[in-house]
């Protein structure tokens, strides 16, 4: 199985695994979407560029207020929740949740498909 057909496995695992997640995608660190299970009218592009330059802006907090290194982060929105958690070196695994999403169990979703991109990422 090639990579990208793994990746977009372990997005579907992901989406299965909480019914609170509407969509999920991994982005390259520079801004490129790797692999993408978005609801339909959600921008790739636009979702892979600000998730970077938030990617970006949160190493350097986490540098600049000695908070170390970032682990990952949540956005809550009126509608719902954005959460981005590193994916390996290089990449980033971005959800999106309803508002109602109950965050214990989306994060421990998220590290698990976290883990497993790293994996096929290696």
């Amino acid at each position: 199985m090639a990579r990208i057909d793994e990746l977009n496995k372990a997005l579907q695992g992901l989406l299965s695994s909480s019914g609170d997640i509407e969509g999920s995608a991994i982005v390259s660190e520079d801004g490129l979407i790797i692999a993408s299970a978005l609801q339909q009218g959600i921008e790739e592009g636009r979702v892979a560029a600000m998730s970077s330059a938030m990617l970006s802006i949160g190493d350097r907090i986490g540098m600049e207020l000695k908070r170390g290194k970032l682990e990952q982060i949540f956005v809550k929105g009126e509608f719902g929740f954005i959460v981005l958690m590193h994916a390996g070196s290089h990449a980033v695994l971005v959800a999106l949740a309803r508002k109602e999403a109950k965050l214990g169990l989306l994060f421990l979703d998220m590290q698990r498909t976290a883990d497993e991109v790293k994996k096929i990422l290696g």
